[in-house]
């Protein structure tokens, strides 16, 4: 099954969305900042807008790419979230997160990521799906593990020695995450 677009997914509290070019000044501001060592940053501004472009152009290339993740009570943006699969940087199928500084500690990245795990597993069948970690990102390896993945210590042996490599399951695809998927394909 190939989607064009991102399809919007719903939960409890956020909407998965397409990027619109108002989200790239947030993604700028993140990739800019040293928050962003723990996926290759910092880089320049230009260097950020083709990342975030290659986020949004996976779509129709591929048919998986990456999310704007709104709060339904506001619409504030918060974050991003993605389904990767760079065959000339990793093994295997990625979840990726990243939530604005100002947004962390809700519970957002927990939920976003969870319905697009679930997007993965149940529409576009994916058998395995893997988050590629700094091995001193805390909080992000907490995230994986909150959601029920497990560490794969085989994949880590074979990742970059500063990355640890957490194996989500289909079995917890459904945990913490309603998502409805909205939009046509």
């Amino acid at each position: 099954m190939k989607f064009v677009c991102a399809p919007t997914l719903d939960t409890d509290r956020l909407r998965l969305r397409s990027y619109q070019r108002e989200d790239f000044e947030h993604f700028a501001k993140l990739y800019a900042s040293p928050r962003s060592r723990f996926v290759d940053g910092p880089v320049s501004r230009s260097t950020a807008w083709f990342l975030f472009a290659a986020g949004a152009g996976r779509w129709p290339l591929v048919g998986y790419g990456g999310w704007a993740v709104d709060r339904l009570a506001d619409h504030a943006c918060v974050g991003i979230v993605s389904l990767n699969y760079p065959i000339n940087q990793s093994e295997e199928r990625e979840l990726g997160w990243l939530l604005w500084e100002s947004y962390e500690g809700n519970g957002y990245a927990v939920e976003a990521a969870s319905a697009a795990r679930k997007f993965a597993f149940e529409e576009l069948g994916w058998a395995a799906l893997v988050s590629y970690i700094a091995t001193d990102n805390d909080r992000s390896i907490r995230l994986a593990e909150r959601m029920g993945a497990s560490k794969d210590h085989d994949a880590t042996k074979r990742a970059d020695p500063k990355t640890v490599v957490y194996r989500h399951h289909p079995k917890n695809a459904d945990l913490r995450s309603r998502g409805s998927h909205r939009s046509p394909r």
